[in-house]
């Protein structure tokens, strides 16, 4: 039996509605409480000036295993996300060969097993090697361990497959996560249709891509009463139509990037690959509308859409480069600077957005620091400043935007079924 104390820190629980100073009582690897009076413990963390909050859930993660281990690993990937202040990922499905049957999913976890780091929660795919034409395994993916179903970066372009996906996915109380884009709108797209697109002479994606399938996802959604979890918005158009779904009560919900958040369109003038993402970097009109949603709870989850590259694969002509980012490492301060030190968000805002609603989504029983639950603390110095260099990422992946930024706030400490796993 082992006992830690964490004590004088602010403790952030939105599950339970707590910010307040106090300390916080582990016992092997569950939470005994929250000032429980108890004083002596087998480890004493000192937490003071600092933020204790459940350990953070990204639910948007790709780890590349099996297939591209020169672009991560689940070892690699998973130790990134422990520098990022993770606990919790949920992987995408688009490795090679896909995640279409269970032992493909129990392949994921038995691998995060033997890495020792965060959880690992694998999303299996909608269709049979993300063809979009037939159904995968659904049934036996619940049974190894999918908490979820997507197709990654492929949208699910058939509307009778998506609802029937719909439908049989909840029978099992899983949602589908889709990549709401009109494929035949976003073909060789690279950046943004607007100003900038016209002016650099670079193929756009419209921002109706974006919301003609945000649309029709919300109308099957509607139509078989299965939940559809949007990923990655980026238009306001989309955040409009999400904010009005959710009014009706359907079950729909919707996650957001920091990049998105940060970045405009304009950034692609320098031609860097690594300012290239799908979707793309949007106008400042958009990223207000993403703003907006994200204060007023129509936006649920902010993810990392972390998408690792080898570098001769992302340093390549702009046209040729893939899109995506690696983002484990640098989400909670990218989330600082466009979202606490502007004001949009308090810490108890933000947190929930990286903890019990990930959670709820996902249907794991994560992202809380109530009695009995699983010991999974993050816990965050919100003051510390450093510059982001990817040279010193965990991840294999070097393909970030904000390579050189002055950030603040990071991960202090990082504590996983009980055991501190990253320590700054």
């Amino acid at each position: 039996m082992s006992t830690t104390l964490i004590r004088g820190g602010r403790i952030i629980d939105p599950s339970q509605n707590i910010d307040r100073v106090g300390s916080l009582f582990l016992r092997n690897d569950r939470i005994e409480g929250i000032d429980t009076g108890a004083s002596v413990a087998d480890h004493v963390i000192d937490a003071t000036g600092l933020l204790v909050c459940p350990g953070l859930i990204d639910i948007h993660v790709s780890l590349r295993e099996p297939g591209d281990e020169k672009d991560e690993t689940i070892e690699s990937g998973t130790a990134a996300a422990l520098a990022g202040g993770m606990t919790s990922v949920a992987c995408m499905p688009d490795t090679s060969p896909v995640v279409d049957n269970r032992a493909a999913a129990e392949f994921v976890q038995l691998q995060s097993e033997r890495a020792g780091h965060c959880n690992v929660f694998p999303l299996g795919a909608v269709t049979k090697n993300n063809d979009g034409q037939e159904l995968a395994e659904i049934g036996q993916l619940v049974e190894g361990g999918a908490v979820g179903f997507t197709d990654g970066k492929l949208t699910v372009a058939n509307s009778e497959i998506m609802r029937r996906a719909l439908e049989y996915t909840r029978m099992f109380g899983r949602p589908i996560f889709n990549h709401p884009q009109v494929p035949e709108l976003a073909a060789k797209g690279i950046m943004h249709e607007g100003y900038h697109s016209m002016l650099l002479g670079l193929r756009g994606i419209p921002a109706g891509a974006e919301v003609i399938m945000v649309a029709r996802d919300i109308a099957l959604a509607e139509m078989t009463g299965g939940h559809v979890h949007l990923m990655t918005l980026s238009t306001a158009g989309a955040v409009d139509q999400v904010r009005r779904a959710k009014a009706k009560g359907l079950r729909v919900t919707a996650e957001v990037t920091p990049h998105h958040l940060a970045l405009q369109d304009v950034a692609l003038q320098s031609y860097d690959p690594n300012f290239k993402v799908d979707p793309p970097l949007r106008t400042k009109e958009h990223i207000d509308a993403l703003i907006e949603g994200l204060r007023d709870g129509t936006i649920d989850v902010i993810c990392s859409d972390h998408q690792p590259f080898a570098d001769e694969k992302k340093q390549n002509e702009l046209d040729s480069a893939p899109a995506g980012v690696v983002g484990l490492e640098t989400l909670l301060p990218i989330c600082v600077k466009t979202l606490i030190e502007p004001g949009h968000l308090n810490w108890a805002k933000l947190i929930a957005k990286l903890t019990i609603n990930p959670a709820a989504i996902l249907g794991i029983q994560k992202g809380t620091l109530k009695s009995g639950q699983d010991a999974d603390i993050t816990i965050i110095d919100p003051t510390t400043t450093w510059r982001i260099d990817p040279t010193k990422f965990r991840s294999k992946g070097r393909n970030t935007p904000f390579s050189g930024w002055d950030v603040k706030g990071r991960a202090h400490l990082v504590i996983v079924a009980g055991k501190v796993r990253y320590h700054v």
